[in-house]
């Protein structure tokens, strides 16, 4: 290798540690990217109306999104918000009488079989509280870097909705600037990658979003039929759980169960059935028909990239795992496979 490669490869490598170093900022700007994905969405539909034959500039179409995307959050968190965190605040209070009931019943099942006399009993939540000192004390302890940690998502979360709107308001800029990092005689292919990768991000965020409401609605009703407490606080979990594969519908019907000890022991398996229905409904009904334009993934491929990403990312790595790993489908895609193995004689 001449001096020439030697400092090409010298630079890739530097590259390559310098984006591991900064990949949590990386993170927020693919999350910019996705938000900024579907406000493009909206503001394109927008451009496409006409009234009395005028049509809407860019300018115009962003403030109305941006305006119509602020009342809606504004009245979300006024009619949605104050009830959601009355009824999280009274599932909180249910815990310990929730705790008491399961440890009732597990002593209850112990004694009347004989053979599972063996096992000790479940810790009353007088010792659970004592055992857990430790854990509380740590905690306090770490209050004001809890605290700190709340202050950087909170900067965090600007900065996204900061560099969504910068990225609205002129895409075109930041994406002629990407492609300068590409050779020359590629960056047409890299645009056409580009818009594949967009048109993905774009089906799978309105799916997902669809599917969120759907599963949101059916759990919502299903308890509210059994008479379930606080089923707002349950629908809103099981929707926004519903953003994480595999693991957030499972997590889902915990809460339910949990609050359906304290009422009637048949509630559980009607719930776990309920619930059951619902995701098989949502996975092999509603999401092929749906995200039909979608770039599909496989449930392995799908579980392998949200093990990855959170072992990488983080918590932040978990949420996004779908949608980089659609992206990353998208570029192996036509880079691998179209542009190199295709035409490989």
């Amino acid at each position: 290798m001449n001096l020439g490669q030697w400092i090409g490869l010298s630079s890739l490598v530097i590259s390559g540690y310098i984006l591991w170093e900064i990949r949590q900022l990386l993170l927020l700007v693919f999350t910019a990217i996705i938000f900024a994905t579907a406000l493009n969405r909206l503001i394109n539909r927008l451009l496409t109306w006409q009234f009395r034959g005028v049509k809407l500039t860019r300018n115009l179409a962003i403030l109305i999104s941006l305006i119509g995307i602020l009342f809606l959050t504004i009245l979300f968190f006024l009619l949605i918000v104050p009830p959601f965190l009355e009824q999280f605040d009274n599932l909180i209070k249910l815990l310990p009488t929730i705790w008491e009931r399961l440890r009732a019943t597990v002593i209850l099942l112990v004694q009347k079989q004989s053979h599972f006399d063996w096992l000790p009993p479940p810790p009353s939540l007088k010792d659970l509280i004592e055992q857990s000192q430790p854990l509380f004390t740590q905690i306090f302890k770490n209050f004001f870097a809890f605290f700190s940690n709340s202050v950087v998502a909170i900067i965090q979360l600007l900065f996204v909705l900061v560099l969504t709107v910068m990225m609205v308001i002129n895409p075109q800029l930041y994406r002629k600037g990407f492609l300068k990092l590409f050779p020359s005689f590629y960056r047409h292919r890299v645009d056409e990658i580009f818009t594949l990768s967009e048109i993905a991000l774009g089906n799978w965020l309105t799916g997902i979003m669809i599917n969120c409401l759907f599963i949101a609605i059916l759990s919502g009703v299903g308890l509210w039929i059994l008479q379930v407490k606080l089923v707002l606080v349950h629908a809103l979990l099981a929707g926004l759980l519903n953003f994480i594969p595999n693991i957030g519908p499972a997590a889902s019907v915990v809460f339910p169960i949990m609050v359906a000890v304290l009422d009637e022991p048949w509630k559980i398996w009607v719930i776990l059935i309920w619930y059951f229905i619902i995701q098989n409904i949502e996975s092999y009904w509603l999401t092929p028909t749906v995200m039909a334009k979608q770039v599909s993934l496989l449930p392995a491929i799908t579980l392998m990239a949200q093990i990855f990403f959170a072992q990488s990312f983080g918590l932040l790595g978990l949420l996004l795992a779908l949608p980089l790993a659609v992206v990353a489908k998208t570029w192996i895609e036509e880079v691998l496979f179209k542009d190199i193995l295709d035409t490989w004689n």
